[in-house]
């Protein structure tokens, strides 16, 4: 691939609701541009993007796949992204390197929560964007209804700059609203100039006027002429469609079909023409010296800097840091700084890649994408430039995960080479992430969804031969207790020599505070328990609220008091009264009416309004108390509920399957509150087995 300068250069997200056909327009993209040789098929598993083992099983992509196309004089790099929610972390990534964008509606199925989704997305990085309405060789397409629900849901921005012509029921070609020409394909996705029919001349009309309206409003001058009656040259038209295209105020919708390779010339053309280049963009940064954020311009004088935007870890084919030049021209074997980790990094090969094939590059200028490799301590989000620069650019905005399972190794050998294959996959994904929970005896792993984690033991199984079991999480219970207790605690050995002997007797009862396990006193009157057996006592103390009598949960908010004992100038020692101490503890927590203490979240849950009810309903389903509800823009509510963490197991499958995927949920720990009897029951029989 030949070299390309910034002014050439157009970075596209490809966006859409999984199963749109996102990966297949990009497979004919491909094809039609000399790419490849022949156009793979997802069902084939053969596609550029989807080349991962676990993308052909499922036929569906889980990573962002940069696939550059080189067309005429411009270098276009597709970003593919997963359609799927699962694996919004590689959206997010995609958006952050991303000049303009192309939703993808399939005609079929009309506008889905993933086309809301991606024209949301586009609305946070104020990203250009065009509509390519795919299947339209499809029987049961319809591009009038589909035209219908676009202006409908996303207003007046909405252009269709082509409008479908059938012949017996079957998509022959288009008509290019703009140019006011027919075009009828004369073999994939090539065409040939025809007369418009007449039968598309009413519907014609409004698209046109729709299209004269934006090109008016693009100056006071172009609006009087618009009102006097004046016709637009094609050049005055061409040259406002684009500005407002790459202002966002129009959006282009084009119509073809990705399986037939139907309008996908006039595609790149599009992209070409109305897109921006990186020279028309600006890039968000951090001067660390006063903490300001900067709007940078791609600039090839400027000196060489980069972010690294993802990571691929693959077993097979090493590490690589996919990365955008953001200022400079950046050449092999060249030294630079990363700000972010104080350490040099250097450069060797500089590498194009497509899919999982990698081509070695003379040099990328400022706004290009491309690969280094054999750079370990590189990760997502850093920062190359030379050394003495303070400016890191902004790192892609990765979502909280949220749903978790405990997962443990099937093989115990294996658990080093797990914990190795899981940093290695938590590179590459950054929406994953472990947490050992000492507390509960379990290693829980965090995703986005139930099936990321799914896919997550499968990848491990295939990539890097290991297995692991992923199984419900034990939730952090606490114990404490209600009533005050005194109990004694004996204890007595002889067994020749010198014996153990300690007897405490101690006062237990609430504290007030379960922030702390417990607050230990003594109010030993004449020596009964000399002082220095005091620390045996809460060295017993300690050791007990680490498991408590009642389900073996940690225990909270109980105060201590030792208050009487006997001891033995012989017999007595350390041990002995950590030993007593320990029964006292066992007992006194049994006598002052024990209780279970369960987690309680605060939940935010964004869902649009006619959704709300049902997510009420839901919570209190799940022992949930809504505190209220907030409206907020696009036609959404926001509903903020309290709900035990033992609930929201499982929550992440419940909230998508109700909302077809458009809902979003937040939650953190807020306190603790005694537990329902029948859930307290339950852990005490589980506790018991």
């Amino acid at each position: 691939m030949k070299v390309y300068k910034t002014d050439q250069i157009r970075n596209v997200v490809v966006l859409g609701h999984g199963g749109c056909g996102k990966t297949t327009l990009i497979e004919a993209v491909a094809y039609f541009a000399g790419a490849t040789s022949r156009q793979g098929r997802v069902e084939d598993g053969n596609t550029i993007s989807d080349f991962d083992k676990e993308e052909q099983k499922r036929l569906m992509s889980i990573s962002t796949s940069v696939v550059p196309i080189e067309y005429e004089d411009v270098k276009i790099n597709f970003l593919d992204t997963p359609g799927s929610f699962d694996f919004v972390g590689e959206v997010e990534e995609a958006m952050s390197v991303a000049g303009a964008a192309i939703i993808v509606v399939n005609a079929k199925a009309g506008i889905q929560i993933g086309t809301e989704k991606a024209w949301e997305l586009c609305e946070k990085y104020e990203l250009p964007r065009m509509i390519f309405v795919t299947g339209m060789d499809d029987d049961e397409a319809s591009f009038r209804r589909i035209n219908v629900a676009l202006n409908e849901k996303f207003g007046r921005k909405i252009a269709p700059f082509h409008i479908p012509m059938r012949e017996n029921q079957k998509f022959v070609g288009f008509v290019n609203v703009v140019k006011m020409a027919g075009r009828r394909f004369t073999g994939g996705s090539d065409y040939e100039e025809c007369p418009i029919p007449e039968y598309l001349e009413r519907h014609l009309g409004a698209s046109r006027e729709s299209l004269m309206e934006a090109v008016a409003e693009t100056s006071e001058e172009y609006m009087d002429r618009y009102f006097s009656g004046d016709e637009f040259t094609y050049e005055e038209v061409s040259t406002a469609l684009r500005t407002n295209v790459c202002e966002g105020n129009v959006v282009p919708v084009l119509i073809g079909s990705g399986t037939s390779c139907l309008g996908v010339k006039a595609l790149l053309i599009a992209v070409k023409k109305y897109f921006p280049s990186p020279l028309n963009r600006t890039a968000a940064a951090r001067n660390l010296e006063n903490d300001e954020l900067l709007l940078l311009k791609y600039d090839d004088a400027k000196h060489v800097s980069l972010k690294v935007f993802k990571t691929i870890v693959d077993p097979f084919i090493g590490k690589y840091s996919l990365v955008k030049v953001m200022t400079g021209i950046l050449k092999p074997d060249t030294t630079l700084y990363n700000i972010k980790k104080d350490t040099e990094e250097k450069v060797g090969k500089i590498y194009t890649i497509k899919g999982k094939d990698t081509a070695e590059i003379a040099e990328l200028h400022a706004g290009d994408i491309g690969a280094l490799t054999k750079m370990s301590t590189l990760t997502t989000g850093d920062t190359l430039a030379e050394k003495g620069a303070t400016v890191v650019y902004k790192e892609p905005q990765i979502p909280i995960p949220y749903t978790y399972k405990a997962y443990r190794a099937v093989n115990k050998a294996d658990e080093d080479k797990i914990v190795g294959a899981m940093s290695r996959m938590m590179e590459e994904d950054l929406t994953l992430k472990t947490v050992n929970d000492s507390e509960n005896r379990q290693t829980l792993l965090y995703g986005i969804s139930e099936q990321q984690l799914e896919i997550v033991a499968s990848r491990l199984a295939n990539r890097y031969k290991v297995q692991i079991e992923l199984s419900k999480p034990r939730i952090a219970y606490r114990e404490t207790i209600l009533k005050k207790s005194t109990v004694t605690g004996t204890h007595k050995k002889q067994s020749g020599g010198h014996g153990q002997y300690g007897v405490v007797v101690m006062e237990f009862e609430p504290s007030g505070d379960l922030d702390t396990p417990y607050v230990f006193e003594e109010r030993v009157v004449g020596g009964a328990v000399p002082k220095n057996y005091f620390p045996a006592v809460e060295k017993g103390l300690a050791e007990g609220v680490l498991k408590g009598p009642l389900a073996g949960y940690p225990v909270v908010g109980i105060k201590a008091t030792l208050i009487d004992g006997k001891y033995h100038s012989v017999d007595s020692s350390e041990m002995a009264f950590k030993t007593a101490t320990l029964l006292a503890f066992k007992s006194g927590i049994m006598e002052a009416s024990p209780v279970l203490l369960e987690p309680i979240a605060s939940v935010q849950v964004t869902v649009p309004n006619q959704y709300a009810g049902d997510i009420m309903g839901d919570m209190n389903r799940r022992r949930g108390r809504v505190l209220g509800m907030d409206h907020i823009p696009g036609g959404k509510q926001t509903i903020l509920a309290e709900v035990p963490m033992s609930e929201l197991y499982g929550y992440s499958t419940t909230l998508r399957s109700m909302t077809g995927g458009a809902g979003d949920f937040s939650y953190e720990f807020v306190r603790y509150e005694q537990a329902p009897a029948e859930v307290q029951k339950r852990e005490q029989e589980l506790a018991a087995k």
